[in-house]
């Protein structure tokens, strides 16, 4: 009867050592991680390491290559500035149209999101605040009612996320909050300029306040985890 919650137990547990070791720039990205070499680490099975490594790669932390194993993921910096160039186009956009169909009950709903953040970050879960902080904007879309802009943002989000979560600082992270809220001001006035500029201005200070000059990590991966 507890096989099953004591393999979640396990799993989970591998997978938030091995996010923060990647997180705290431990381990070094194109890292091989092989899996009996994390069974002997965590004492598990190589069945719960891929169970494991699999959840990782579908957070984008780490790819998985057939016939090669798994590696921790490579941001690739010209990406993220494509992907955040991108992003200002959309999202500009969708900032204009969501202020002319802006209701009290869609206000409320982002004020909640927005609390949700300060909340991660002040408890300095990097990965939570990571990952709100990026659903802030699919959020907008949700609210507007448009799955595919959603969908959209979700993915372009998603591409650039690793390098976000590997490269913005918790001083960043507090900032990127602080202009959320800002530009909810601004859209509860209906004051479209200015949410406008606020949300171009916001996208460009995430991708400059990222932080590629990080101290250089490990490919030791039992020197990481512990």
């Amino acid at each position: 009867m507890d096989a099953a919650p004591a393999t979640l137990s396990s799993t989970r547990a591998i997978v938030d050592a091995l996010t923060k070791a990647i997180v705290e720039h431990r381990l070094q990205p194109g890292s091989k991680l092989a899996e009996q070499k994390l069974a002997d680490h965590f004492g598990v099975s190589r069945t719960l390491v891929r169970q494991a490594l699999f959840q990782l790669s579908q957070n984008r932390l780490i790819r998985l290559e057939p016939a090669r194993g798994a590696f921790v993921a490579a941001p690739a910096v010209d990406e993220a500035r494509q992907v955040f160039a991108v992003r200002r186009m959309l999202e500009t956009a969708m900032t204009r149209e969501f202020v002319l169909t802006v209701t009290p009950a869609k206000i409320k709903a982002l004020r909640e999101h927005v609390a949700l953040e300060k909340a991660a970050v002040a408890g300095e879960d990097v990965s939570d605040r990571t990952e709100l902080l990026g659903d802030f904007h699919v959020r907008m879309a949700e609210l507007m009612g448009n799955k595919v802009l959603a969908q959209m943002l979700g993915e372009l989000i998603s591409r650039c996320a690793l390098i976000t979560l590997m490269y913005q600082t918790t001083s960043a992270a507090e900032h990127s909050n602080d202009e959320h809220a800002d530009i909810v001001k601004a859209l509860a006035a209906k004051d479209e300029e200015r949410a406008v500029r606020l949300m171009a201005e916001h996208l460009e200070h995430v991708e400059a306040h990222l932080v590629f000059d990080r101290k250089v990590p490990t490919h030791d991966i039992t020197l990481a985890l512990s």
